[in-house]
């Protein structure tokens, strides 16, 4: 009753009822589609903005979104994940904790199941436009992801990271109060 047949999205009913069903402050702008089902949490603090396009599935993990964060344009979070306060995610950005089993090469990709591993973004990041995050991957608090990066590594607090694979190339220093390029 929960689900379409065949895919990964709740009934059109059930995508009606979030606010309700999740309790969501009506301070949360909700422009983009949540499927989220009763049976994992979702949660998603006051003053958020998650823009047009952008797409939230807790189907295979608890998904906990904190105030003031804004999910941008086409964004998708699969869960489990867990993004902190004031965190701003640029548009087109894909973040899941989902990922496919492939090693029984008898049997198609489709036909092994999935491993599910919680991702983590620290209050106060910011994950430029295009950005891939892996399942299992944390980002720090107050880190920059450049634009385009693919996040296979977790990435420390206070750090900028850019590529693919993501590597470090700012670290900020507390003792001298200055972002220290990494060679």
């Amino acid at each position: 009753m929960l689900v379409i047949p065949g895919q990964a999205r709740p009934r059109l009913w059930l995508r009606l009822l979030p606010r309700v069903l999740h309790n969501i402050p009506f301070s949360v702008t909700l422009r983009g589609r949540l499927d989220v089902f009763p049976f994992n949490k979702f949660v998603v603090g006051g003053n958020s903005i998650l823009e047009s396009g952008s797409n939230v599935n807790n189907g295979v993990g608890d998904v906990f979104i904190g105030k003031g964060v804004t999910l941008g344009i086409g964004s998708v979070i699969i869960g489990p994940a867990t993004i902190g306060d004031d965190v701003i995610i640029a548009q087109h950005v894909v973040m899941s904790g989902l990922n496919h089993l492939y090693e029984d090469i008898s049997k198609p990709i489709s036909k092994q199941g999935t491993v599910s591993r919680a991702i983590s973004i620290g209050s106060g990041s910011w994950v430029g436009a295009n950005v891939c995050v892996s399942s299992g991957v944390e980002i720090g608090r107050n880190c920059v992801v450049g634009a385009g990066s693919v996040v296979v590594k977790s990435i420390p607090d206070y750090c900028v990271a850019v590529g693919n694979p993501a590597r470090i190339v700012k670290k900020y220093d507390p003792v001298t109060a200055e972002w220290i390029k990494i060679e």
